[in-house]
């Protein structure tokens, strides 16, 4: 996605999660999560809505570390992987439930050519720059600002992205609401603005097992994808540029 000065996007997201039940009133909390490597203070969020349904909102990295569901016997568990203690995901991980930015996916040897000038990015992924380099949004600590909303509680998150980060040109301040709404949703909003030229591709990166933690694997989860056509990677998970009719394949859901 390219941004060009003063143009906004704005990107939804939805979750929908089945079973709904009280009437109890959406609360938010905070509590420390502890400190990154560098001493910066890490807070961790819980949105509770009316029905008693919870998200665990870091704002590091804005990760979802814990979503509790609802199933069609009103039973809640948690559906999302993740980590009860900041250190697990200071060691690493494979962006449990993290924001992703400035670029979703991989750009092919870590490099884009805008306006006639080549960039070149980190390149954390062999020799590809993968979801923002060596320290993309998924490790960075948002300003965070909690909401009750007609919706729902909601957590803002706000980080502003220097020009030149991770090689990206501009400075970028990005902006994303989760909101839990009394529909069971967990609504994610993506807004974005520059100062510059640029390109970026936001996104959310949780694992779902609907049949909550500790409950198996998801092999028996069944995916609905309107999609007639995919695009094949090479051996470094770079599309080749062609659309692929999924009959037949794999990616035929």
């Amino acid at each position: 996605m390219k941004l060009t000065r003063s143009l906004s996007c704005l990107l939804f997201v939805v979750v929908l999660l089945l079973g709904i039940s009280s009437t109890n009133a959406q609360k938010i909390s905070k509590e420390s999560f502890g400190k990154t490597a560098d001493g910066e203070s890490v807070d961790l969020f819980t949105l509770t809505n009316r029905n008693g349904m919870e998200a665990k909102i870091t704002n590091y990295g804005g990760i979802v570390t814990t979503l509790t569901a609802p199933d069609r016997n009103n039973k809640y568990a948690d559906v999302v992987l993740g980590f009860n203690d900041l250190d697990s995901y200071l060691k690493g991980h494979p962006y449990f439930g993290a924001l992703v930015g400035r670029y979703g996916n991989r750009i092919a040897k870590g490099r884009f050519t805008l306006n006639g000038v080549e960039y070149k990015l980190a390149v954390n992924n062999g020799e590809n720059h993968l979801h923002g380099g060596i320290k993309g949004f998924d490790k960075v600590v948002w300003t965070a600002r909690s909401m009750r909303t007609k919706l729902g509680p909601a957590l803002s998150l706000t980080y502003v992205s220097k020009d030149m980060e991770e090689g990206y040109p501009g400075n970028l301040t990005v902006k994303v609401v989760y909101t839990l709404t009394n529909n069971n949703e967990l609504r994610i909003d993506y807004s974005a603005s520059t100062d510059k030229d640029t390109v970026t591709n936001l996104t959310h990166h949780s694992y779902f097992n609907l049949a909550g933690e500790g409950n198996g694997d998801i092999l028996n989860h069944q995916l609905l994808l309107k999609a007639s056509r995919f695009t094949p990677t090479d051996a470094g998970s770079i599309p080749t540029g062609e659309l692929r009719n999924v009959q037949g394949t794999p990616f035929s859901f």
